[in-house]
């Protein structure tokens, strides 16, 4: 499941390096729940919570049934 993760996330960003940010995977746990980092503008952003949740969390869900959560940490 690691590899499909880090795949899917290469999908989602192009959209958030326009924007001057970056995820990087950190970790997936037997529950399904994903650990990621968010780098550049939107390590700092007052929207990333909405970014984590609303636009990378929904895809990765979509994409990989198994996923059940996205953390940031």
């Amino acid at each position: 499941m690691e590899e499909q993760i880090k795949a899917a996330l290469e999908n989602v960003r192009p959209s958030l390096q326009a924007d001057g940010g970056d995820v990087e995977f950190v970790s997936v746990n037997e529950e399904g729940v994903v650990s990621v980092r968010l780098t550049g503008k939107c390590g700092h952003c007052p929207h990333s919570q909405i970014t984590l949740k609303m636009g990378i969390e929904s895809y990765l869900k979509k994409e990989i049934p198994q996923v059940t959560e996205v953390v940031r940490v």
